[in-house]
């Protein structure tokens, strides 16, 4: 469906499966650090996805070779998950998906390997709106924002007090998606940006579609990331 533009004999950065503390509960995490990261991205899936997901990790890895970190992240523990693929009890509940995204923004600077790594946001449907109503809880840990096809309206109550820089990303045709983030796009605070993808529908699967997603995305948090660099920042290993 979609493949990679890289060289092949470019070193591949491993992947190291973590646990991250959320109060009572341990969510699980696939963390990437290529050699001279200059950031990293945490991933927030939507309802019916996990960090498995074919289309996230295939934009972490288009992420990883431009030097950025990545942390793929299931919001919801394995029993939650399966109890949610019955009942979709806990799928829209924005609040909790937003603590398990703020738990894992706290986690990253606890680890001496990412801890001085500025920090971006990739969310997914309705992790994208967990990704907003975090970034508004750590305004001081988050400096960039990116959402792939996003239920950004669910976040709507806290868009004002979103101020870093926010790229939204919507298929051409994905008509209800679009006009919420339409709606959505002008109560952020920091720079902003609604970027249409020609010819794609809400699971960017045309041709093309998804790689023009992760330029898009690469492009948007290299820019920003980097300009929020601390001196001295950078992977220390793993």
């Amino acid at each position: 469906m979609f493949a990679s533009k890289h060289h092949d004999h470019e070193p591949l950065t491993p992947t190291h499966a973590v646990q991250i503390p959320c109060g009572t509960a341990i969510i699980h995490a696939d963390l990437t650090i290529p050699a001279g990261a200059r950031g990293i991205v945490i991933f927030a899936h939507g309802s019916g996805s996990s960090r498995k997901s074919r289309r996230n990790r295939w934009v972490a890895s288009e992420l990883n070779w431009g030097r950025l970190a990545t942390l793929l992240v299931d919001l919801l523990t394995p029993d939650e998950a399966a109890l949610d693929a019955l009942t979709g009890e806990f799928r829209f509940d924005i609040h909790l998906l937003a603590d398990r995204v703020v738990h894992a923004i706290d986690w990253v600077g606890r680890e001496p390997a990412i801890r001085m790594l500025p920090v971006g946001l990739f969310g997914a449907s309705t992790g994208a709106a967990a990704v907003l109503f975090a970034a508004a809880r750590r305004p001081d840990r988050v400096k960039a924002i990116v959402s792939r096809g996003g239920r950004v309206d669910l976040a709507e109550s806290v868009s004002s007090l979103v101020k870093v820089p926010t790229l939204l990303i919507v298929g051409e045709n994905d008509p209800d998606v679009l006009t919420l983030n339409r709606h959505v796009l002008s109560p952020l605070q920091g720079d902003r940006r609604l970027e249409i993808i020609p010819g794609a529908s809400h699971l960017f699967e045309e041709a093309g579609a998804l790689e023009a997603v992760a330029a898009c995305a690469r492009a948007w948090l290299v820019e920003h990331l980097a300009k929020a660099v601390a001196p001295g920042a950078g992977s220390v290993g793993w």
